[in-house]
């Protein structure tokens, strides 16, 4: 591999998780692309006709869209769920989190995952959303 990748590779392994995110924005806007996973619609990729039920969802984006009033415990809560996220780093994203920007909790948890993760975080104050 060129140096010049083992140089950019090495400084994107020492951003926080906010600067990552900031970066993946960035990114989507300038080339107007989507970092998110293509979904295909559920009748095309088999075929079956509209009236067909859609099949249920089995993973969940976990979005954290408002820190609530007690942002302590929203920190502590979200430090809990996610182990690796350093202090600094849960404050800025409860502080920043809102409907227009959340912040990623969990790009794709199974059900029972994402609706513990929910629990857990609305138990401290915060308002979720799956999608």
């Amino acid at each position: 591999m060129a140096a010049q990748f083992d140089k950019l590779i090495e400084e994107i392994g020492n951003m926080s998780v906010m600067d990552l995110a900031n970066l993946v924005k960035a990114f989507e806007e300038k080339f107007g692309v989507s970092a998110a996973m293509p979904v295909a619609a559920a009748g095309a990729a088999t075929g079956a006709s509209e009236e067909a039920p859609a099949a249920e969802k089995s993973e969940f984006k976990v979005l954290l869209v408002d820190g609530g009033s007690e942002k302590l415990k929203t920190i502590k809560a979200l430090r809990q769920i996610l182990t690796t996220l350093g202090l600094g780093d849960a404050k800025a994203a409860v502080e920043n989190a809102s409907t227009e920007t959340p912040f990623v909790i969990a790009e794709s948890a199974n059900k029972a995952d994402s609706q513990k993760m929910k629990e857990t975080m609305e138990a401290a104050g915060a308002k979720v959303k799956l999608a």
